[in-house]
């Protein structure tokens, strides 16, 4: 890469990100230094001027972009130059183009190309009718071309294609005209899809564009990836309609063709000239412009895609944690029986087992016995029921055995994501956590531990099995892979890590580490016991002074010898502390555990060369709550009574159910019944909303009020406006709808085995009675 381009880089990425070209040079110095994002927006805010890591991400990105970009320039000017075809209006225009497809417009002439029939017309000795008719536009282009007659040409007709052809070249390679076609076609194109013959059963689900156009510059991510994917499986043809009403060969396209001719006169000349330029743009130019803008529109579209899959990903892994409380996990199943697990505070395997309340065994009373004796012998505080198949059944089941339970206390059931257990549950990982568990078990295992700490079990996972984006698998797999890792390592930092609990897939997301010292870290804390402080990571095997500089500040150790190894104060600012602790007059343990002294400092009397206001700042704001978790306090929803299946709601319903996934039309909302009903965009509040991630996010706990059932194509439509939320008020205060008659389920005890429920929840009370 060139000085220049050097130096115009930062300018660039600056103006695209809302900060000062300096800023944007001290951070890519850090990253270029082997700096990691995460470190350098919590601990190098000095050098940056206090960006953030959703700036640097965005930052490294288009530092990747540019960087490619400048040595693709560097390749073509090399390339024309070597040709002896440079000149300085060349010059100028290449180092000016400002994205790829710029540039690759200006090499277009100069691009080393196959045999083309503009070639073999050249050959022929056409060019020098091409030239005369430009030079004489009086002249009968016929007459001329009865001149050029020859073995390889046998009449006139044959001539005059092989000048058109030449032509189309010449306007195919033009630049300037190139640009202005795209402008327009993106200005007036529009994307139309249509359903191919025959395919219409087939692709019931493309149903919506069997006969659909909007415009190009409109056409939101979802749906351009929604009839790209009917494209792919054959059921959509797609198209980009530009000028289809304007007569043919005066459309406002093959007018800007002409005039890069000039051929707006009355001579026979400018008549051919204009009927060239026509057909160029309807054979030559329309097509490979279209392309370009398709492959544009598709990476625009991913490009929103994985936006809203990284934003969305980031919002469960910094859902509330439930913390280390023993809790049993619980697997759905019908057939297969619902599997069992139950971990202690710590995430450690206490019990397993599997019940068969459902069909065919209908062991309903056995499972709830065997669960009732595993929450009392474990002192189980939290039921994690995930939500797959039978989920509701199996909620029912275990609501009716808390009925029955006897005392005030009693476990909090709530309903966890099951996206990725089983994915988890058959992974290499899982087999060395568990090696002599059954995989069908390691998923209840998963289950629990994801509502005890979702972030320290869903790094277990690769992100993109997760399952929180929109048409995941049709984006770039790579750039979406990149930008989740982000995710995942920016969520890991954010909340800290113990170093003495954590597992190596968690220890290995944070900053500076990996796999491999992750993996040595673990290995050093088994042989020789819990870490008493960070410097002892330096013991670790291959962990040197930068690994260290990177992730000592993202570790924790609760109860080790320093206090201060407990927060996320960088062991390079302890000094900065014991300044702060001197001028308190106090105990650094004392301090953190009555901070008010804190509140009369100067920050600035403590600043020094090194480290400057921002770092005092973050300094006293952790002394005030060291090692504070940045996710909200753990909330579950409360599914209705006797809503089961999408079939038990009607439209009026007032529900309360949990935020699953946001997408860019809405966000999908997971009210009990197996299907996620979707708010759309325009329901999720009473205000216009551009982003829904502006009102919710995964993991949230919302009030709905459904609005339309399609059963038959399992779709829910659903409101948070306003009048959703007094309406859900008002029913709170009239208590429950009597139209809302739950149905019986396979949980459920019907009038003729009240007799026997109340046998078995006397012999409940009696052998489990707290």
């Amino acid at each position: 890469m060139t000085p220049d381009a050097a130096r115009r880089i930062p300018h660039l990425i600056a103006a695209e990100i809302g900060a000062g070209a300096p800023q944007v040079a001290a951070a890519i110095a850090l990253l270029d230094g082997g700096a990691t994002v995460p470190f350098v927006a919590r601990y190098r805010k000095e050098a940056t001027g206090g960006l953030d890591d959703t700036q640097l991400r965005t930052l490294a990105e288009r530092l990747g972009y540019l960087r490619e970009l400048e040595s693709r320039r560097a390749a073509i000017v090399g390339s024309i130059t070597e040709q002896g075809k440079m000149t300085d209006d060349l010059a100028r225009a290449l180092g000016q183009a400002a994205t790829k497809a710029e540039l690759e417009d200006i090499y277009l002439p100069f691009k080393p190309k196959r045999r083309t029939k503009a070639m073999i017309a050249r050959e022929n000795g056409l060019g020098p009718l091409l030239e005369a008719i430009l030079a004489d536009r009086r002249a009968d282009p016929a007459g001329l071309a009865g001149g050029f007659r020859s073995e390889a040409v046998p009449d006139t007709k044959a001539a005059l294609e092989g000048a058109r052809d030449i032509l189309a070249e010449g306007l195919a390679e033009n630049a300037e005209l190139l640009g202005r076609l795209r402008a327009h076609m993106k200005q007036v194109g529009r994307l139309a899809a249509r359903v191919v013959a025959g395919k219409e059963a087939e692709g019931a689900k493309f149903s919506d564009y069997f006969a659909h156009s909007e415009p190009l510059g409109a056409a939101p991510s979802h749906r351009v990836l929604a009839m790209l994917r009917g494209r792919n499986e054959g059921v959509l043809a797609l198209d980009l309609e530009v000028d289809e009403e304007a007569p043919r060969g005066d459309s406002p396209s093959e007018r800007m063709c002409a005039r890069a001719l000039e051929a707006a006169g009355p001579g026979p000349g400018d008549r051919w000239l204009r009927e060239a330029a026509a057909w160029a743009w309807r054979i030559k130019l329309r097509g490979s412009l279209t392309l370009d803008l398709m492959v544009e529109l598709r990476e625009k579209a991913e490009e929103e895609a994985i936006r809203v899959f990284a934003r969305n990903l980031k919002d469960l892994l910094l859902a509330a944690p439930a913390g280390g409380r023993a809790t049993m996990g619980l697997d759905p199943g019908i057939r297969t029986g619902v599997k069992v697990a139950v971990v202690d505070g710590t995430g450690k395997v206490l019990a397993t087992d599997t019940v068969y309340p459902f069909q065919p065994r209908n062991d309903l009373r056995g499972a709830q016995a065997r669960i009732a004796q595993l929450l009392v012998a474990h002192r189980v505080e939290l039921i994690a029921i995930g939500n797959g198949t039978a989920s509701r059944e199996t909620e029912r089941m275990v609501a009716d055995l808390l009925a029955l339970l006897p005392g005030p206390e009693k476990p909090v059931k709530a309903i966890v994501s099951e996206a990725g257990a089983s994915v988890y549950s058959a992974s290499e990982l899982a087999a060395r956590e568990f090696p002599g568990l059954d995989v069908s078990l390691r998923g209840a295992v998963s289950i629990a531990r994801r509502l005890q700490d979702p972030l320290a079990e869903l790094v277990k996972i690769e992100p993109k099995s997760i399952g929180v984006g929109q048409y995941q698998h049709d984006v770039d797999q790579g750039r979406l892979g990149r930008s989740l890792d982000g995710v995942v390592e920016d969520a890991v930092n954010a909340v800290g890590v113990d170093l003495n609990t954590a597992s190596a897939p968690l220890l290995a997301r944070v900053s500076g580490l990996g796999p491999s010292l992750a993996a040595a870290i673990v290995a050093h804390r088994d042989a020789n016991g819990p870490f008493r402080s960070r410097r002892e990571l330096l013991k670790v095997s291959r962990l040197g002074p930068k690994a260290f500089e990177q992730a000592a500040g993202f570790l924790r150790i609760p109860d080790g010898a320093e206090p201060l190894d407990a927060s996320a104060v960088h062991p390079e600012a302890y000094d900065v502390v014991r300044r702060i602790v001197k001028a308190c007059g106090r105990d650094i343990r004392a301090l953190m555990a009555d901070p008010a002294p804190l509140r009369g400092l100067d920050p600035r009397a403590f600043a020094d060369e090194r480290f400057g206001l921002p770092t005092v700042r973050d300094i006293l704001a952790e002394l005030e709550k060291p090692g504070r978790d940045p996710r909200p306090s753990f909330r579950t929803a409360t599914f209705a009574e006797g809503v089961r299946d999408i079939g038990d709601l009607k439209p009026g319903m007032l529900l309360e159910g949990t935020v699953t996934n946001v997408a860019a039309f809405g966000a999908f909302v997971d009210v009990g019944v197996h299907q996620d009903g979707l708010v759309h965009v325009s329901q999720l509040a009473d205000r216009f909303v551009k982003d829904p991630h502006e009102v919710v996010k995964a993991g949230d706990v919302v009030q709905v009020r459904v609005v339309e059932v399609d059963v038959a194509r399992k779709r829910i439509g659903l409101t948070m406006r306003k009048d959703s939320a007094d309406a859900r008020d008002q029913a709170r205060e009239r208590g429950p709808a009597k139209d809302r008659t739950p149905s019986r389920g396979p949980s459920q005890a019907g009038p003729k085995d009240a007799k026997a429920g109340n046998a078995f929840a006397d012999a409940l009370r009696g052998k489990f009675g707290r």
